[in-house]
């Protein structure tokens, strides 16, 4: 059995699994990666936590020091853009397939979103990174791609609007219009990652460009909005369970008037549901796989306090009493399942792409959330009041998987949209059915017995 660092962090089975299929590259990546944030990230969340002002107006204001020192280190180490394969993007990715990073996805999982900021691979600016990388034209590239990929700046994906059921994006109301040589742009928008930072330097907004397309995916076109273009306006950051996410934040932005240049067009006028696509593929497994680090580190955290002697309840030890030996096991075994569910995912993005994964994506995107949420529902009731405070990362987790699913599509709309696919199936199962009975009927009368029905 291989003695890489990730058996301690995932399991052997897992890891056997997926090791031939591991460059020597990546298994030396993915080697540093676990020793960065197991002692690096890790040790680092509460000074980052503290560094973050109380007051309102300054958590806005801020760039957190630590994070910008593990930025450093992480270049230095060559730990950085690891989301980015080479093979779809040979001019900025690096040699990993999408399963070599889903599996370093999940160690990012472990240290939260810093881990993932430190390295680069932080939503929302990967998927963005993405679509400037697939669709984005040289100047587009030159002017906004190189510094997001340089850690320089971040950026926004601006898609869910306020007063509209966006899960079902033809019902998008922005107006993108064109008026000589630039884009207008009028709209009302809320639940923008990052657009409260004060590094961020761009939105892309995706609207309707041609309401009146037959196509209704052909109404939709995505352009560049240079964040303190005249119009942009931050109205507020949302909460999650009370959490505003400072100093990214998820802000509620309505766009009154933006005027850019014709050239902030992305790819074509009706390519905005092309580009998303492309764009939410790999980002929702980059999800799934990080939502099993944090489920992972939610077992581990739940087995050092129910194994804890100072931690003991009427003269037991915590996993002594009710059925907590029991939530360990089925926590280990969702994780186990959840975790082939997406390395399948992966797979197939490296072999035929998203598209040719719509099916293993929506799986994982539905089935993995919901577990790692159990997951840490069952490590905070080990933990008691202190599970659901500021002084562990049990609660902050929760709301976030919790958010995951309702993020990059709705589960519902998922399973829709896997059990209308299994649907298809039914005619050739019908015909299939049909074939065997009659060839067992011929069997029967063969050997002397009457045919059945």
């Amino acid at each position: 059995m291989s003695s890489h660092p990730v058996v301690a962090l995932t399991s052997p089975s897992s890891w056997a699994l997926v090791e031939d299929k591991f460059s020597p590259f990546a298994k030396e990546t993915l080697a540093k990666l676990i020793t960065f944030v197991q002692e690096e990230c890790i040790p680092a969340a509460r000074v980052a936590h503290a560094q973050l002002p109380t007051e309102y107006e300054r958590r806005w204001k801020t760039v957190i020091p630590i994070i910008e020192e593990l930025k450093v280190k992480a270049k230095k180490l060559g730990l950085w853009n690891l989301f980015l394969s080479k093979a779809h993007y040979p001019e900025y990715g690096v040699p990993l397939t999408n399963l070599e990073y889903a599996v370093m996805a999940e160690v990012l999982g472990r240290g939260g979103h810093m881990a993932s900021e430190a390295v680069n691979c932080a939503a929302p600016d990967t998927g963005n990174m993405e679509v400037l990388a697939r669709y984005g034209s040289a100047e587009q590239k030159k002017k906004w791609l190189v510094p997001l990929l340089n850690g320089e700046i971040r950026s926004s994906f601006s898609m869910t609007e306020r007063f509209v059921a966006s899960s079902d994006a033809t019902n998008i109301r922005t107006s993108i219009r064109r008026e000589g040589n630039e884009i207008v742009i009028n709209g009302h928008k809320w639940w923008i990652s990052g657009a409260g930072d004060i590094r961020n330097r761009l939105h892309l907004v995706m609207g309707k460009s041609d309401a009146s397309n037959p196509d209704t995916h052909a109404q939709q076109s995505i352009v560049i909005v240079p964040s303190d273009a005249p119009g942009v306006k931050i109205i507020r950051p949302m909460t999650v369970f009370g959490y505003d996410d400072a100093p990214e934040g998820h802000c509620e932005v309505i766009y009154e008037n933006v005027r850019v240049p014709l050239s902030n067009l992305v790819l074509g006028w009706g390519k905005g549901f092309e580009i998303i696509q492309g764009r939410l593929g790999p980002g929702r497994i980059h999800h799934c796989m990080r939502s099993i680090g944090m489920a992972q580190m939610a077992l581990d955290l739940m087995i050092q306090r129910v194994t804890d002697p100072t931690r003991k309840t009427f003269g037991k030890y915590l996993f002594e009493h009710g059925t907590v030996v029991a939530d360990i096991a089925q926590s280990r075994a969702e994780i186990e399942g959840a975790r082939l569910l997406v390395y399948s995912a992966a797979l197939q993005i490296d072999k035929f792409k998203a598209k040719g994964a719509l099916k293993e994506i929506g799986i994982a995107k539905f089935v993995v959330p919901s577990m790692a949420l159990q997951v840490v529902d069952r490590a905070i009731q080990a933990f008691g009041a202190e599970g659901v405070s500021q002084d562990q990362f049990l609660a902050s987790a929760w709301a976030g998987l919790r958010t995951l699913r309702l993020a990059d599509g709705p589960d519902a709309v998922h399973i829709q949209q896997i059990g209308q696919r299994e649907l298809k199936r039914a005619a050739a199962l019908t015909k299939q059915a049909a074939e065997t009975k009659k060839k067992e009927n011929l069997l029967m009368e063969k050997n002397g017995f009457k045919a059945q029905l």
